[in-house]
């Protein structure tokens, strides 16, 4: 026989066991006052139908914190009949074992433990005659698996049948909790409500993931807007920037340039100075020829009329003296003819004077002609003197004009650059008042830009970036932050959906290997117990073994068990196809195969025997007998109507008698 399987780590923490000393009933059902000491091992309660037996294990049931009998639905029916209140009192053992008691709530060796009936319904617990609650009584026995709800651990009247017709699943989810293997299926359905909620979760993170992922692309798309606006701003910021820098430098190109073109014409004026001065040089030395040659001209003029006149008087002359030798000629020839008129003394006298005045005449005459005839080579002189001095002239009046005209426009070129130049200085001035006047914006606007764009050039492009950020208007300025929180919500839902799958996985792992222990739990249970179930069947001539159903799914997996009687093959047990006893047979035995795997301390089944037949009955408590030897740690109650023929000395015997309406218990001598 296999040894029992437990989750050695559980029990290793587990308190340790107890067992019931004493039950004590006051005003409870029959009971009016009712002691029954229970011992470790088998007892088995016997006595007449009606006798006040089966409340017995109904009272340790309500003290234990059932709340349903089959006998009643209301606790105020369990109050014996004209009381107002009943007390079901359970003495449990509470010696320290290994320096644990196994109820840590009472410092004594045995605790008493106490539900008060009320008739109006209400009730009561004391631990040591101080209340506690009911949630602190089902914690006292949940440790050591008395749980007095499982039909395997207290089987009251009728529950044979009842757990015949239970489902699979049902059985198997008792027979966990009776062995303690709950925790291994609450394991599962804890690591399942895990995966379930992670899945879901999983579920509810894909689809926040989606619409995140929409809200992202939305915000993407603001944000890149934004990026694009922010962009803007910081052009328009830099392009302000430039403005101003593009205006300083404007400025200070335009008072380099106006310098240069001051230099430029300071130096053209100097020029046009030197060339004035210069001028003013020539024009008066061009006027000093003009009036030198005009002297020289007047000369010469003076001279060729000297020369005229003297031409012209030697022309009179010269005809004068040949008109006078003409005449003395003729006065010579009158005196030739009239020679005989007169002596000739006189005529000599005449003649010679005559011919003295002629000579004297031509003489003149002659003195004139030699001088004359150099007069026209003077006058010819002269006028080309006089046209040389007369060009020489011209060209001075010319060069004089020339250079009064130049100095004209010299002059009027000197006052035009000196215009130029205050015009330029006071372009200066208003160039440097609008330079001073971007002095507070050349400090707001940060660095100096340098920039080969004109201020148009650069209002221009401020106009079109203002025009692209009109356009972009409607776009929030906390875009990033909600961009980044959203990114950020994103990332992290990503993160957590990581996260999740891996959780997932791990709770998949997890619970494929919780299953693998509870499936390698469960089946080691079977192999321990099937050969006990098959054993005692053989006993009354049936076979039978207990197995699982569909251990795919843990919600599915069931405990079913089969049987045969009389050479039939095995059946599943139902409510249709055996009989009452051969139920009750067949229930019973697979009890006592369980029985060695069974956690609780305490045990029970109420009229197990009721369908038998007497063969069958004799048998089954002949097995029962035959296992006290595994019974010896914990308790067992065995009730039933019938006489025990059955005797053993190490199994207590009580029997209940109903003597005038009141039961009374009593131990049978061994």
């Amino acid at each position: 026989m296999g040894g029992r399987v437990r989750n050695t780590k559980v029990a290793a923490n587990r308190r340790p066991s107890s067992t019931i000393i004493e039950v004590i009933l006051e005003n409870f059902m029959s009971h009016e006052y009712s002691r029954i000491s229970i011992e470790k091992g088998l007892n088995i309660i016997c006595g007449p139908n009606g006798s006040g037996k089966s409340a017995i294990l109904i009272a340790i049931s309500v003290a234990l914190g059932q709340a349903y009998t089959e006998r009643s639905r209301k606790l105020s029916d369990l109050i014996r009949r004209g009381k107002d209140t009943a007390r079901v009192s359970l003495l449990f053992n509470n010696k320290s074992v290994s320096g644990r008691r196994p109820f840590p709530i009472s410092k004594s060796d045995t605790l008493m433990l106490s539900r008060y009936l009320k008739s109006d319904g209400s009730y009561w617990y004391e631990a040591d005659y101080r209340e506690i609650s009911k949630n602190e009584v089902v914690q006292l026995f949940k440790e050591s698996g008395l749980n007095p709800d499982n039909m395997l651990i207290i089987m009251h009247q009728g529950m044979v049948e009842e757990f015949a017709v239970t489902s699979s699943q049902e059985k198997l989810k008792m027979v966990e909790e009776a062995v303690g293997f709950q925790e291994y299926r609450e394991n599962i359905f804890e690591a399942e409500s895990k995966l379930s909620g992670i899945v879901s979760e999983e579920g509810i993170l894909n689809q926040t993931l989606d619409n995140a992922g929409q809200t992202l692309d939305y915000w993407k798309n603001i944000y890149d807007k934004y990026q694009i606006k922010k962009g803007l701003f910081e052009k328009k910021e830099y392009l302000s920037r430039e403005l101003v820098w593009s205006q300083v430098l404007k400025y200070r190109i335009n008072i380099e340039n106006i310098e240069n073109r001051i230099k430029k014409k300071m130096q053209i004026l100097d020029d046009v100075v030197q060339l004035i001065s210069r001028n003013e040089l020539l024009a008066e030395r061009a006027k000093n020829n003009f009036f030198s040659h005009r002297v020289e001209l007047r000369k010469l003029y003076f001279n060729l009329i000297e020369l005229e006149n003297e031409k012209v008087g030697n022309n009179v002359m010269t005809e004068t003296y040949s008109k006078e030798s003409k005449a003395f000629e003729k006065v010579l020839l009158l005196v030739e003819e009239s020679k005989r008129a007169l002596n000739n003394e006189s005529l000599k006298s005449i003649r010679k004077y005559i011919c003295k005045l002629i000579k004297e005449i031509e003489s003149r005459k002659n003195e004139i002609l030699p001088r004359d005839r150099y007069i026209p080579n003077k006058i010819t002189n002269i006028k080309a003197n006089l046209e040389k001095t007369e060009r020489k002239i011209d060209k001075s009046v010319e060069l004089y004009v020339s250079n009064m005209v130049k100095e004209a426009i010299l002059q009027y070129r000197r006052k035009g650059l000196g215009r130029d130049i205050n015009e330029l200085k006071f372009s200066i001035i208003e160039n440097q008042k609008l330079l001073s006047s971007l002095s507070e914006e050349r400090k707001k606007s940060g660095p100096a830009i340098d920039t080969e764009r004109s201020p148009n050039e650069v209002s221009e492009d401020i106009k079109v970036t203002l025009a692209h950020l009109q356009s972009l208007e409607d776009v929030p300025e906390d875009a990033e932050n909600l961009y980044n929180n959203y990114s950020s919500t994103y990332e992290e839902l990503k993160s957590k959906l990581s996260t999740v799958s891996e959780n997932k996985s791990h709770i998949s792992k997890e619970l494929a290997y919780r299953k693998k222990i509870w499936k390698e739990a469960l089946d080691n249970l079977i192999v321990n117990i099937n050969p006990i179930y098959t054993n005692i069947l053989s006993k009354i001539n049936a076979l039978g073994f207990v197995s699982l159903s569909d251990t795919n799914e843990i919600d599915n997996t069931g405990l079913e068990l089969t049987v045969g009687f009389r050479g039939s093959s095995p059946v599943l047990l139902d409510a249709f196809t055996q009989s009452g006893g051969e139920r009750s047979v067949a229930i019973m035995a697979f009890l006592l195969s369980l029985q060695e795997q069974v956690l609780s301390p305490f045990r029970a089944v109420d009229e197990f025997d009721v369908h038998m037949d007497p063969r069958n009955r004799e048998t089954m408590f002949q097995m029962i007998f035959s296992r006290r030897r595994e019974m010896v740690n914990s308790q067992y109650i065995v009730i039933t109507p019938s006489q025990i023929s059955v005797t053993d000395p190490d199994v207590q015997i009580i029997t209940v008698q109903n003597s005038y309406g009141k039961s009374e218990p009593k131990k049978v001598i061994k």
